[in-house]
């Protein structure tokens, strides 16, 4: 009997297997989560949703995808193990019919200068062994083509142990692709000597201007003056030729200053050393400014940015080189590839053309290969890393999302739901953490959380069919309908920020007025050109009245156990005060990561126990039993309360404490009402960043920046993670801020603050090469009314014109 006419003895659905069918969660905790207990359908795709911070990352991230890769993580020998991460098991009291998990989420790829679009995805990869077969002339293997690596070349006398040792002469080579001015990187640092020091000085009078130098350190200062390598009584200007050698380009070398042994090098590697290696995002705000004054970063001279070297540029196919190909918008590379015919490399031309092709269908069509992978936003990132997923053959995978619509315009959801389909119905199941209702509407099941956010969330709310949501008496089914509408009057504008020949990326010498004193919205689908425009053109130059831009983009917020709204915020700085004048002691006592600590915990209010290649295990500090202070600490109260007890306030809470009575403490105050006015009045002080959401983190740093003076507010995407119900909320507070006399300016996709905007200015009309472009200047109603673009009929849709 042939395998086509043998038939089935068994129903399918009577096998014991098949039993299985669900991912099931009893006694979930972790976070602000509340017992919770569902059971959510495999080869399904279940949204999740829920205002933020009601625990959907903690329910879907932190308890199911975390617990799946940590049991298979278990599956490793111990060996191994010792060198993956260990986290700890999930506080969860039952989760059954788990998969494997693999998690697509927001995190911006590394800002390594040598990381790119293509490296990241193995495009670079496949494009290197092309040349490396077929490009003329033939220069070496696929690392001839490769910027991260160096040409070595070396020879000499080695000793071969065979037989009688004798030493032969050896020659080594290897040829690399890397530019070698540049490195690899396509940029070379200019480092302006005027911000370093001040040369009518000498260094015995304070020459240095570097942020931290003082002339009493014996690691900077005074390595220099008393080195023997220069006068310092002398002005630097005054050095000779010799001294400004040492002075700035001598390499290291062991000095003695009061007999201390220390290494003295050139002013310049050691700048190099100290600033240029680190992330910038992680220095202190006085530190970065310096380095954004003092270093320039020009495009390499030698090899025209494209970080190769030029026996790497010099091969071609059909007169392309890879350097050529890796500037080509993906969708002409994938026009490209497919025009080459060559049998010794099919199977590479095929794999290599469908994730071009992939890039193409998930919306990504317009970047190009050399585009510096920590240069994307946190929605191009997260649909880069579906890439690999697309064409993948595994099946009964668990897909967790993070709101991959983030960054889309209306236009491109519809594509990203798509996708979404096509992995779930290859057999997978499929996590998707949501607020758009256009993503929601296509879920086969829906779990709601909520009520409320922070404490007042944590439970599940509904569990079952979009139906059933939009009838359920909950926040999300109440919103799910919303629809904003075209306001009656907008506001007029008396002056305007004048953008003229503009041709950042693929801007084409773009000139536009942008009003000021009113509420405008930069529109467009993704790539085409709206960052360019007010952030490539307008945040660098000053506002009206010569104030300043203030600009909210959407870097993430670093946030570690030990730092909270409190300390993000600047708020401990008048609380510490104020509790330290009450108590007439000093204001290091109020810090948990200064003095007041706890020894025990060291002021993080758990203890880690490591328990060698196996997830350690934490569990409350019992000497201060989570507090994080020294009990002497506690005894101090100020308005009636300890330290300890105003970091367990909520915003709002806090917000009356310090707002009357003898608590009253005006510098806390503003802070916490700008929190309130941000939507986070359910958090608590003390509560660890790492824990918050990333709605949550986005909304504190709008907060943060509210404080600084500024005429002109520039917002990226304000909606990322707000729920329907919030985004009500942010459209007032704008409005607050356009009529304390601002001037608000908002790269967004969402159609209500679309809707709500007084001007619309709409870039396209495509993306990438098919940008660039104003198509649409004036206000919404004229944008619904002529119907004239892409935003304009997704936006008459939405308001139902």
């Amino acid at each position: 009997m042939t395998t086509r006419t043998r038939t089935r003895t068994q129903s399918p659905a009577s096998h014991g297997a098949d039993r299985h069918e669900l991912i099931s969660v009893h006694g979930a905790r972790v976070n602000n989560l509340k017992d919770v207990s569902v059971e959510i359908p495999k080869r399904r795709l279940t949204v999740f949703t829920g205002v933020s911070g009601s625990g959907k990352s903690s329910l879907v991230f932190d308890t199911i995808a975390a617990e799946s890769q940590r049991l298979i993580n278990e599956t490793y020998s111990a060996f191994v193990q010792g060198f993956m991460p260990t986290p700890a098991r999930p506080d969860v009291d039952v989760l059954e019919g788990l998969t494997t998990a693999i998690v697509v989420d927001q995190q911006r790829m590394g800002s390594d200068p040598r990381s790119t679009v293509g490296t990241v995805t193995d495009v670079h990869a496949m494009l290197r062994i092309l040349f490396s077969r077929l490009g003329t002339p033939h220069i070496g293997p696929p690392g001839a083509f490769s910027f991260n690596t160096a040409s070595v070349r070396a020879s000499g006398a080695i000793t071969v142990e065979r037989g009688d040792k004798k030493a032969v002469k050896a020659t080594y080579e290897r040829t690399g692709g890397m530019c070698t001015r540049c490195e690899g990187r396509g940029t070379v640092s200019d480092i302006d000597l005027t911000q370093l020091y001040d040369d009518s000085k000498s260094l015995a009078e304070g020459a240095f201007t570097i942020p931290g130098w003082k002339s009493d350190s014996f690691w900077t200062v005074r390595v220099y003056a008393e080195s023997g390598f220069v006068d310092p009584d002398k002005p630097i200007r005054k050095f000779t030729e010799q001294e400004m050698r040492d002075f700035l380009y001598r390499e290291p070398v062991k000095v003695k200053v009061d007999g201390v042994g220390l290494t003295y090098e050139g002013l310049i590697p050691k700048i190099q050393k100290s600033f240029l290696s680190k992330d910038k995002e992680s220095m202190q705000p006085h530190i970065r400014a310096f380095v954004e004054r003092a270093v320039t970063f020009t495009t390499c001279s030698e090899c025209d940015g494209t970080r190769l070297s030029e026996g790497a540029r010099s091969s071609k196919i059909k007169g392309i080189s890879i350097a050529d190909a890796c500037a080509m918008e993906i969708r002409d590379l994938a026009e490209w590839v497919r025009g080459l015919s060559e049998p010794s490399v099919a199977p590479l031309l095929t794999s290599l053309g469908g994730t071009l092709d992939s890039f193409v269908e998930i919306g990504l069509g317009y970047l190009a290969l050399e585009r510096p992978s920590g240069t994307l936003s946190g929605g191009e990132a997260q649909r880069v890393k579906m890439i690999r997923h697309l064409g993948s053959p595994l099946t009964d995978i668990t897909y967790v999302f993070d709101e991959p619509t983030i960054g889309l315009h209306p236009h491109d959801i519809q594509r990203m739901n798509d996708l979404l389909l096509r992995l779930r119905d290859k057999g997978n199941t499929v996590l998707v953490v949501e607020h758009k209702p256009e993503t929601i509407a296509i879920a086969d099941h829906v779990v709601d959380l909520g009520p409320g956010a922070g404490t007042a969330g944590g439970t599940v709310c509904f569990e079952g069919t979009v139906e059933g949501l939009r009838r359920g008496d909950t926040v999300t089914g109440r919103h799910f309908d919303d629809r904003a509408t075209l306001k009656e009057s907008v506001r007029k504008s008396s002056e305007a920020l004048e953008i003229r020949g503009a041709t950042t990326h693929n801007l084409r010498d773009v000139d536009v007025d942008i009003p000021l004193g009113v509420l405008t919205v930069v529109t467009g689908v993704a790539g085409s050109g709206k960052s360019s425009l007010v952030h490539g053109s307008l945040v660098k130059r000053s506002g009206a009245g010569g104030e300043g831009v203030v600009s909210v983009d959407q870097s993430p917020i670093r946030g570690s156990r030990r730092s909270n709204p409190a300390t993000y915020t600047g708020l401990l700085d008048p609380i510490r005060k104020a509790f330290a004048k009450a108590n007439g002691v000093k204001p290091a006592l109020f810090s948990a990561n200064s003095e007041g600590a706890c020894p025990t915990c060291n002021g993080v209010g758990v203890v880690f126990t490591d328990l060698a290649m196996m997830a350690g295990v934490a569990g409350t500090c019992e000497e201060c039993e989570g507090k994080r202070f020294q009990a002497s600490v506690l005894e101090y109260r100020f308005g009636g309360r300890d330290i300890s007890e105003v970091l367990a306030m909520s915003v709002a809470e806090a917000e009356e404490f310090f707002g009357a009575g003898e608590a009253r403490t005006p510098a806390a105050h503003r802070i916490l009402g700008r929190l309130a006015d941000v939507g986070l009045g359910y958090l608590t002080l003390g509560q660890p960043l790492n824990t918050l959401s990333g709605g949550e983190r986005q909304r504190l740093k709008l907060a943060v920046h509210m404080a600084e003076k500024g005429g002109v507010y520039v917002l990226d995407e304000p909606t990322t993670g707000l729920h329907l119900a919030d985004v009500e909320q942010l459209l007032g507070l704008l409005d607050r801020l356009v009529d304390s006399g601002k001037s608000v300016i908002v790269v967004e996709h969402h159609q209500a603050v679309m809707a709500h905007a007084d001007w619309i200015i709409d870039l396209g009309p495509g993306a990438g090469h098919d940008g660039g472009h104003i198509v649409f200047e004036g206000t919404p109603a004229d944008l619904v009314a002529a119907r004239s673009t892409l935003t304009a009929e997704h936006l008459a849709s939405y308001v139902g014109a």
